[in-house]
């Protein structure tokens, strides 16, 4: 019988894989990864009531589980590159480096070392193996669709993956783990970064990252506010800058629109105007996931961000680069996040915002 290790988070998505994969005739096994040790504000360590609904649903559906510890290697593959990459003002995505670095790395590895035949994980994406090539497509619920995420998947990650959910959408995911009676059934879905949890960011991130105080100025020079650090700040941010009912100002929202970690200044504009938007990007580095395109030169589609609708763009792979031009101006991209390249239905990969222009 084919075996399959789910990953489970103790969420409805990965219990509705593993209960909808059991059905398919697969020899299923639960394994938990815990991969951060620090309890949360209230003192709580998540891991444990996440580890407790894995172990209901696992009893329920009478399949085995077991639960990893990864969190040394979450600390040095992922943790480590997030706080250098805001020490420099940049805003990392931990998510994309965690499915690279865990997920699809040691938790492979793990699940391969207990016979696995495949894993399976509870994301909104699908996967088309054809040979020694896979594909990885969006789902069918393009609301919730994860292939972003994805990008940085290799093709060793991926030949031996299966996405239960990739054909479904989310209503139904929810309807299913009902029928079966998980308690994961009505279980909220986590939202945000997974170490952090219901702490307020600038809070947690002070623990690791010392504050710098500085001036916030407008696009002139002259000083409107202060800021508390400049890593704790992101393009296009408008809320908590302080510096709103200025007399000297023309009653617009302040908008984030560039960070001067030189100088240790946040650089703001009162409305918003030009200085948000953005013709292109450059990533020096790309992982295609089928294979490098042949041409140096092509029309494809991109999102900057997750839950973005997908914008034309024009690919151009240059010695050591490759430069994106928009089709149409475009906010508030911002270095550090991950530009991910699409056609109608698949995901072609994707690399690190480095520059805009």
């Amino acid at each position: 019988m084919t075996k399959v290790v789910v990953g489970m988070s103790g969420g409805v998505d990965s219990s509705v894989a593993a209960a909808l994969l059991k059905e398919q005739g697969y020899q299923v096994v639960g394994l938990f990864m815990h991969n951060w040790e620090e309890d949360d504000v209230n003192g709580v360590c998540t891991a444990v009531d996440d580890y407790e609904d894995v172990k209901r649903v696992c009893n329920k559906l009478g399949i085995p589980y077991y639960s990893v510890n990864f969190a040394k290697e979450y600390l040095d593959r992922v943790f480590k590159y997030f706080l250098e990459e805001y020490e420099k003002g940049r805003t990392p995505n931990p998510d994309v480096l965690c499915n690279r670095e865990i997920k699809f790395g040691p938790f492979l590895e793990y699940a391969k070392s207990i016979g696995a035949d495949y894993i399976a994980t509870g994301h909104y994406a699908k996967i088309e193996h054809d040979g020694d090539t896979s594909r990885l497509l969006k789902a069918k619920d393009t609301g919730k669709d994860q292939t972003y995420f994805l990008n940085q998947l290799s093709q060793e990650q991926l030949h031996d993956v299966l996405f239960p959910l990739g054909d479904m959408e989310k209503s139904d995911v929810r309807k299913i783990a009902e029928k079966y009676g998980l308690s994961t059934a009505q279980k909220k879905d986590s939202t945000g970064i997974c170490f952090i949890g219901e702490r307020r960011f600038r809070e947690f991130l002070k623990n690791y990252i010392p504050s710098r105080p500085g001036d916030i100025v407008d696009l002139g020079g002259k000083v409107v506010g202060h800021h508390e650090g400049v890593m704790y700040y992101t393009l296009g941010q408008r809320r908590g800058l302080n510096i709103g009912g200025r007399s000297d100002g023309n009653g617009d929202r302040w908008f984030v629109v560039d960070k001067d970690t030189k100088n240790n200044r946040l650089i703001v504009s009162q409305g918003e105007g030009e200085e948000l938007f953005s013709n292109g990007l450059i990533t020096y580095q790309v992982n295609w996931i089928p294979s490098k395109p042949k041409e140096k030169e092509f029309e494809c589609f991109a999102k900057f961000r997750y839950r973005q609708p997908d914008q034309k763009v024009k690919v151009s792979i240059e010695e050591g680069r490759v430069v994106v031009h928009f089709a149409e101006k475009q906010r508030a991209v911002t270095p550090g996040q991950y530009v991910v390249f699409y056609t109608d239905t698949e995901c072609l990969g994707g690399g690190v915002i480095e520059e805009v222009f």
